[in-house]
Formats: C-alpha cells, structure tokens, sequence
C-alpha cells in the first residue's frame, strides 16, 4: 500500500481514532508535567519572593505570560500532530506568538533600561543553571509527548516531534521561571532560547526516528 493511501485509510477512521488520540496526548503529558514538577520542587523549589513578584514585578509575571504562550500552543498542535489527517496550516503561525511577545519585551526593556546596563542583564546570575535545567526538565515531557505521539500517526514525524519539544520546553520553562531570579527580558532572549531550541532539535530528530510508520 503507498504512502498516500495508507494515510487516506487511517484518516477515514479519524472520527473514532481522534478522541482517544487527544485523550492519551493529554494524559502523556500530564504525566510528564507531572514529573518535572515534583523533580522540580524536589531539587529548586520556587525563589523566596515568588508571592511578592507576582503582585509586584511586570517582568517576572512576563516570563509565565511567555513560557506559556508557547506551551499552550505547542500543545494544542501537538493533539492535533498526533492524527494522519491533521494540516497545521495557519495554525502554526500559533507558534509565532512567544517570539512576537518577546520581541515586544526587549524593545521596552532596552527604552527603559540604559544601554550599559543591557550586556549585565542579559548575562544575569544563572546563565549555565538555565541552560541545563530547562532541558534536564523538558525531557519527562518529551518522553510523554513521544510515547503519545507513537499511539497515533503523525503524517509528518519531524514537526510532530519538533513541536512536541517545544511543548516541553515550554513546560520545563515555566517550572524554572518560577526560581530564576534573573527576569529581564533579555536574559529569556539569550538562555531561555537556548534551552528552547535545544529540546525543538532534540525533537525532531527523535520524531523522525522513533514515529515513522
């Protein structure tokens, strides 16, 4: 049978294998959440001042608004992904709202912030703690996200796996958001990124290895 319309069978059964499908992405990654959570809680914990940041700080409620501004769109693609007759379409332009947010931070954090203080806060005070534990994180998400996404049949396995490590980025991130105590914009830019591209590359290639069918 070709390619085509092995994928043409599949999607006739859309309506009775999509529910299952959603549910068992949602359960995976759950789980996984789950997961890197209590590891989280476990080994960082939130900073001392999270109650008071909250209600006091713009840019330390910014990194939550943009963690999740890439998770939860990662995750919705991802239910999607994990369907044979799913076409991303516009709908990956989703993924576009995270950097476009960003990028509005930076301006106002470079108007507002003296030019010779940008490198400091760029740099901050956890650079290397942020570039290993945002991927040591993402990777019970990932592993979740992949396990789901071999119960279905993503017609594309590399954006599926691509995207599903943004979705775990997107989780790790929004856990260690919640301890860094560097939270200008600029430093998201350079080592959250980091981290964020990291896992998406992690993704793809084990999206096209491990949810070929």
């Amino acid at each position: 049978m070709k390619t085509d319309d092995l994928i043409n069978a599949l999607a006739a059964d859309a309506k009775s294998v999509e529910p299952p499908i959603a549910r068992t992405v949602a359960i995976a990654v759950g789980i996984g959440a789950l997961i890197s959570g209590l590891l989280f809680l476990g080994v960082l914990g939130v900073r001392d001042n999270f109650a008071e940041s909250m209600v006091s700080s713009l840019r330390f409620v910014f990194k939550f608004v943009l963690t999740l501004s890439l998770a939860i769109p990662a995750y919705v693609l991802v239910r999607g992904l994990s369907r044979p007759d799913f076409e991303p379409g516009k709908k990956l332009w989703w993924l576009a709202l995270a950097p476009a947010l960003l990028f509005i931070a930076i301006l106002l954090e470079m108007v507002s912030v003296p030019a010779d203080q940008w490198h400091a806060r760029m740099i901050g005070h956890n650079s290397i703690p942020c570039l290993v534990v945002i991927p040591l994180l993402s990777l019970a998400p990932l592993a979740a996200v992949l396990y789901a996404l071999h119960q279905g049949a993503p017609a594309n396995p590399a954006i599926a796996g691509a995207v599903g490590g943004l979705l775990s980025a997107g989780i790790a991130a929004t856990l260690y958001a919640s301890h860094c105590p560097d939270d200008s914009p600029l430093f998201l830019a350079a080592w959250y990124t980091i981290g964020t591209v990291v896992m998406t590359a992690i993704g793809a290639l084990a999206g096209s290895r491990f949810l070929r069918w």
